[in-house]
Parts: C-alpha cells; structure tokens; sequence
C-alpha cells in the first residue's frame, strides 16, 4: 500500500487548465482516469487526508504510484481523451461496463449498383442507410421476412448475386417472389432501386400513404373483377400491417430519440436504453455496471453516453432523454452535437408521452438489476467465492455456511421491533426467519434493543441444548414466530446456531451483541456488523474496520443478508403500526370478538354513547349477554376518554362523532 505523499506532485506543478490525468500503479499499470475542468483542484482533492476520502477513492490512491496528466483546450476535448483513455488502457477503478457487445442493425446498401437488405455490426459505413439497433437479429429477419413480400428487394451476397448472373438463373427466393431478381433482369437497376428506396420509406415510419395506395389499388382491382390481384394486394396488406405491429408507435410526429434510463445501489447500477426512431421502439439495449469508483448518478449518465456514441458506431439522434442531466452539461452536449454534426437535445422528460416511455425504460432498467443480481446469487461458484472471502476478510477458521442477520426497526421509538434472516450455503432460508418484540424497556435505543434480542435467541438455543426433547420456552422469551409450527401449533425451534452473526450497524451494536454472546457464555459464533454509510464490516474490540474490496462477491453476500434483515424487519413494523392505528377502545376487550364488537357499535352509533351505556342497556344489543356486558363497561370505565374529533375543515368540536378506529373496523365509516 502506497502513501500518496510519496507521489504527489509539487506546490504550483499542477495547471489550472482542462485536461485528463492518469494513476499509475508500481508496475506502471494505468488504474484510473479521470477528467478536470481544472486539473489542480481535481488532483488536489486525491491527496487530502485519506480519512477524509471515500473509500473506494481511498484504496486507489493507496494502490498508485504516480501520476500524471495531459492538458487539452476544452471539457470537450477532454471528454473525448478521457473516452479513448479508458478503451485503451481498461483501468481497473473506473467504471466497466460487463455487455459492451455491438448489436444487430438492418442494413440497406444504397451505395452499390443493385442495393441489398441484410443485418450489420460494427461501424456505419458511407453510403449504407441503418435502421435500429435491434436486440436480436431474429428480430430483424423476421421483419424483412414480412417486408419482402411487398418490398422484393435483393438480399443475398455478392458471390451468390454474381453466380445467379453467370448462370441466368435466380435463386429461390427469386422463384418465391421474395426477391425481384434484378441478376437475371428481370426489374432494371432504376426499378430496383426504386423497390430499396420504398423500403428504407417504410422502415422510416412513412407508412400511412404506402398502405393507402395499396389498398385503394386493392378497390380498383376488385372493381374490375381482379380477384387474384386484390387478393395478392390484400395479402400485402397484411404482411405490412404484422410488420408495423412490431414496432408499435410508442411517440408521435416521428420523433428520433434514444431514452436511457438507471437503476443503481451501493456496488451497481444497471443503465437501460430504448431506440425510438419514427416513433416507433426500433430497438434496446442494457448494461450492468460495477461501480468500482465513487461516481454519482449524473456522473454514470455521462459514461453512458459516453459508452454508445464514443466509439463512432452508433448515431446521434435528433433527442436524447436522461433521467439526470450530466454535470456539467455544455461539454456533454456539444460533444454529442459534434457526433451528430448539428444540435442534440440533451434533456429529461417532464411530462407527456416521452416521460410515460422513459418510466417504463426505468422499470426494465431495474428488472435487469434484479435479474442480474439473482443470477449472480444463484451461482454455485459465485456463492462459495463469497463466503471464503468473508472468511479471509474476518479470519474465521471456515465459510460461514449459516449467517444470520439481525436488524432493529422503529418509528420514533414506537413499536419497536427487530428480525432475523438466516442464509445457509448463501441462500436465503424463509422458513428460519423470525421477528421480536421488544419487551424488556419502552423507548428507542438499538443497543440495547440490539442486546435483547440476542441474548432471548440464544437463551433459547441454550436451553435447547440442556434438553432432549422439544424446547420448553419461558413466555417471556418466545418471539413471535413468521416460521412453520409444529403439529400442536407451537413454532418449530431453531435449527442451529450460526457460524457468523451480522448485525445492521457499526461499532455500537456490534459491542451489544458481542457482550449478549459472553453474557451466555457463547464463544463459538463470530459476530460483524455491516454499516450503511460507507458499508464497512465492524469486528468487536476493533477501532477500525474491515473494508472489502467494492467488486467483493463477499461485500455483495453481505448486503444482501443485511438488506434482507432491513426489509424483514420494516415490513413487521409497519404491520404493527398500521394494526396499532387502526385499533380501536374495544379491541382489547377480554371476550369481545369482532361480530359482537360491530353489534355494540351498530346500536350506539358511536364510543361515546356506549361508554355512556348501563350494563342493562347493553344487554339489549342481540348476543350481548350480562357477562360480556359488565366486562365491556369495566373495560371503558378503567379507560380515560378519547381525544373529541375534530372537523378539519371548520375547526368545530365534533361533540357525538364516532370513533374513528372503531368506526373503520366496524365497517360502519362516516
């Protein structure tokens, strides 16, 4: 690990103008990229007090040796080396994008004597008129497949088109009528042509007037008793149509426009991209990206772009849609300007059509990360590689095939409640989850909520241990169980101890868990805590973390159990919540059940009159006996009165108004 005072360059060294610079590892290995509108301030800010840094820029200035930079006249300027740095030296702390594969796009010749159909990859060419890009090249071909009916335009290869013109023989599709056979002469190079450029008019999303003037050709054929050419031309008809169906018009007036929308978390972000060009969706396209550098949102739009249009493959639309605008901004859009050879509109979509499609980019951008990340948990090879590393990184003695998590969750001190996931072979095990109460103090305070929790868990795995049949379990120590019960309806017990503890939270919490484990005399399970602000792994006794590597399968295993016990946890908590605010006066009535509860409230009208109610007057509601109704009117009575209503609009004291709660459960609401 290197100090970076060692290599940083001297006071006054570095120029105030634009520019990209490079770090170097020991070897001379170029591990990151960066660009500057001013390149002292941007450099300096790398050799500040690594404390003060974020940790991934931390580890990749701890892991460089030099560095150096090369100053240009523009952002723009700068934008572009920045773009042709990364291609050329993939420096391991920027951004990588995993699929950076080229896709299909159809592909009319216009350049060549006898213009010719077929798909292509790879740099546009001068002369050749493109139409996408599409996912997949079946996409394309079973467009052109239906086109071609109407469209015979020549789509084989010059050495299949030079031997039919040898032989004077067409190939099949010219017998089909798939091909209009201009190698044999049967359409001269002009009608030919003429057929190439129809199609390009179609594929453009000029579609209304061709299909108008077939089928006014369809009339006048069938007037004149033309059967068999109105039904080749309805059959045209119809080929057209199914062709257009596949690319449905999603914008109006014939917008050209490629919409990018992102789904991210702490490790990596998945950027989706749509291509309307017509109007219509002509293509997609997506990314994961390893968040490997600290970058924000603004900052991954930029590489995007920066992803399709650098390499000079794709074409600039006439709109480009984001979800956040680049920062700065002017570079962006006058570099994609250049690209393009006139104005790009770089914005984001505030309302209408345009916003609706980029809200649905958005949604398949984050299906993609989900995807992703459930392919990459599902992985054997993947999943073993993780836990070794958190068994490296905490130096346990084995992989953690059991991990649970534990996580406390709370609105203002209120309804305090915590939950626990279990992973066992780094999958999730539903059926050992469980959730707590906290029952031992009132208030908000994690530690010691922390504390609890751990210590009822384990008491209960301890007496477990003492015993040989089922687990006799103090009342006050049983959670409320989410697990499978057994056939008496008690909750199965838990299966067995953890080989690793994690808990949501730094040190604090840690600490608590630690001392709940030695309490009981537990010294077989390791315990860590994963903090959210910079996701660092806590040890107990440490004063500094362990920090994992962003790219960790390890680092990412771990998130994922903590942001399962988060999810578990909070889920539990509204539930109560919600219950809790939706109960009313009477629910805790030893006794009363629910018909009874809507009979009482029925008859009175509201809680204030039944709380007014005799035991006599009670017993007149149908199903309300003397017992229930002493019970019912103790209850009340022991209880201080509701909180008068109030109209929210004029202010007034609502003197006779039913209880809101009671009211709602009733099923009885004003």
């Amino acid at each position: 690990m290197a100090d970076p005072s060692t290599y940083r360059p001297a006071p006054g060294a570095i120029p105030t103008s634009p520019g990209v610079y490079k770090f170097r590892d020991a070897h001379g290995r170029v591990i990151y990229v960066g660009k500057a509108k001013s390149l002292r301030p941007r450099l300096s800010s790398y050799f500040q007090d690594i404390a003060n840094l974020h940790p991934r820029t931390a580890t990749m200035v701890t892991t460089a040796a030099s560095v150096e930079w090369t100053v240009v006249t523009t952002e723009v300027e700068a934008l572009q080396l920045e773009y042709s740095w990364i291609k050329e030296f993939d420096p391991r702390f920027n951004v990588k994008y995993r699929d950076d594969k080229s896709y299909p796009e159809l592909a009319v010749t216009l350049n060549e004597e006898f213009p010719r159909v077929q798909v292509m990859r790879g740099a546009h060419r001068k002369g050749v008129r493109y139409f996408g890009p599409y996912g997949h090249a079946w996409a394309i071909r079973e467009t052109v497949d239906l086109l071609l009916r109407v469209f015979p335009v020549r789509t084989c290869s010059n050495g299949v088109f030079k031997r039919a013109q040898q032989v004077g023989r067409p190939c099949l599709l010219g017998y089909i009528g798939k091909c209009a056979a201009p190698c044999v002469g049967k359409v001269s190079e002009a009608e030919h042509r003429e057929l190439a450029e129809e199609f390009c008019d179609f594929m453009a999303g000029r579609t209304g007037g061709y299909l108008r003037r077939l089928e006014q050709q369809m009339a006048e054929a069938a007037a004149e008793l033309e059967y068999e050419k109105a039904a080749r031309l309805r059959d045209d008809i119809g080929a057209l149509k199914r062709a257009m169906e596949k690319n449905a018009v999603v914008l109006a007036d014939g917008t050209d426009a490629d919409l990018f929308a992102l789904a991210e978390d702490e490790l990596e972000a998945s950027v989706q991209i749509f291509h309307v060009r017509g109007g219509r969706v002509r293509g997609q396209r997506g990314w994961v990206t390893d968040k490997v550098e600290d970058v924000d949102t603004p900052a991954l739009v930029e590489h995007a772009l920066q992803q399709l249009y650098g390499g000079g493959t794709e074409q600039v639309p006439r709109e480009v849609l984001v979800p956040v605008l680049p920062e700065p901004l002017a570079p962006v859009q006058e570099w994609l300007g250049g690209l393009r050879g006139a104005q790009v509109d770089l914005r984001v979509p505030q309302r209408g059509d345009k916003k609706d499609l980029m809200a649905t980019v958005q949604r398949n951008a984050q299906q993609a990360l989900a995807l992703h990340k459930t392919k990459r948990a599902s992985d054997l090879t993947t999943r073993s590689r993780a836990l070794q590393e958190i068994a490296e990184a905490l130096e346990l003695d084995s992989a953690p095939l059991r991990i649970e998590c534990y996580d406390i969750s709370h609105l203002q001190g209120e309804d305090v409640v915590a939950s626990m996931v279990v992973f066992e072979d780094g999958l999730v095990r539903k059926s050992e989850y469980r959730r707590f109460q906290i029952k031992g103090f009132a208030g908000q305070d994690d530690v010691r909520s922390m504390h609890e929790v751990i210590s009822r868990r384990f008491r209960r795995y301890l007496q477990e241990r003492e015993q040989t049949g089922e687990w006799a379990v103090p009342e006050e120590d049983a959670p409320e169980e989410t697990g499978p019960r057994t056939e008496d309806g008690r909750p199965k017990r838990f299966a067995y101890p953890p080989q690793l503890l994690v808990v949501d939270g730094g040190q604090p919490q840690v600490a608590a868990a630690k001392r709940a484990l030695d309490e009981l005399g537990i010294d077989d399970v390791a315990v860590c805590g994963l903090a959210k602000r910079l996701e660092e792994v806590w040890l107990p006794g440490e004063d500094d973390p362990v920090v994992l590597p962003r790219s960790s399968e390890g680092l990412y295993l771990l998130q994922r159990v903590r942001d399962e016990a988060h999810r578990f946890a909070i889920s539990y908590q509204r539930a109560k919540r919600s219950k809790r605010l939706t109960a009313g006066e009477l629910d805790s009535v030893p006794g009363l059940g629910e018909t009874r509860r809507q009979a009482l409230l029925k008859h009175f009208g509201s809680l204030k009159k039944l709380r007014a109610a005799t035991v006599e007057q009670l017993c007149e509601v149908p199903g309300v006996g003397r017992r229930t109704a002493e019970t019912v009117v103790a209850a009340l009575a022991s209880r201080p009165p509701a909180a008068p209503a109030v109209n929210t609009a004029t202010g007034e004291i609502i003197e006779d108004a039913p209880a809101a709660a009671d009211t709602i459960e009733s099923g009885e609401a004003k």
